[in-house]
């Protein structure tokens, strides 16, 4: 695979994004920048994009609403940017399907593998094996391969990148438990943070998706101190 990614970064403040496309450029990627909505929907249009990082106050549509609406038509990369530190801003847009984010002012040089590692992993995912086989339980059909799963009334749910990869991960491990660190490096490659909520937060996701009472798991069963099992 080209090393050689797109990143469409959308930020409105002109010398930020001028500045870390400049640098994302010189690291050997292709960049379009954006500076709202409108100049993200229609770089995005050409079906090109590998990762979107996206500023999460934007004028006028905020880049949540703008995650909200990539989601809905894609499974692109997307590192959510946000100069506020409060966590809630975190846990709201992986709510919403984000797969990283950074707070400002943020290093490039620790940007960069991020938005390289995701990249990576969005073009691993449009080039997976059809060899790879599919991973059933009570009824649900997990097909790697497409990256779906069917629910046993055969209807297809939609799972954002990261709660795909992470019910992959446990499938695939089913029975044997699975640490949070482990999982955070399957899902988001980024440093393993002891106070990171990203591993809880996707599994909510999930519980609420596949399990019959998601209050009263019974798939995905939590290893108090370690971190998850797949029980099937």
């Amino acid at each position: 695979m080209s090393a050689n990614h797109h990143m469409l970064v959308v930020e409105d403040d002109p010398v930020g994004r001028q500045t870390l496309a400049a640098y994302l450029r010189k690291e050997g990627h292709r960049v379009s920048e954006a500076a709202n909505g409108d100049d993200m929907r229609r770089l995005f249009a050409r079906g090109d994009v590998d990762v979107v990082l996206l500023d999460i106050n934007l004028p006028g549509e905020d880049g949540l609403s703008l995650l909200r609406e990539l989601r809905r038509q894609s499974e692109v990369g997307v590192i959510m940017v946000t100069a506020r530190h409060d966590s809630v801003d975190r846990i709201v847009a992986l709510e919403l399907g984000a797969d990283d984010y950074v707070t400002k002012p943020y290093n490039m040089r620790e940007l960069l593998p991020r938005a390289k590692n995701l990249a990576r992993r969005v073009a691993a995912a449009r080039l997976r094996s059809p060899d790879e086989p599919k991973k059933t339980f009570g009824g649900w059909t997990l097909d790697i391969p497409h990256w779906t799963l069917t629910s046993p009334a055969g209807e297809e749910l939609r799972l954002t990148r990261a709660e795909f990869e992470l019910l992959a991960t446990l499938v695939v491990n089913r029975g044997r438990v699975c640490t949070r660190d482990g999982l955070i490096d399957h899902v988001s490659r980024r440093g393993h943070d002891p106070l990171d909520r990203t591993i809880d937060v996707l599994i909510g996701r999930l519980r609420r998706k596949i399990e019959d009472d998601p209050a009263k798991p019974r798939r995905i069963i939590t290893v108090h101190g370690v971190g998850y099992m797949f029980a099937g």
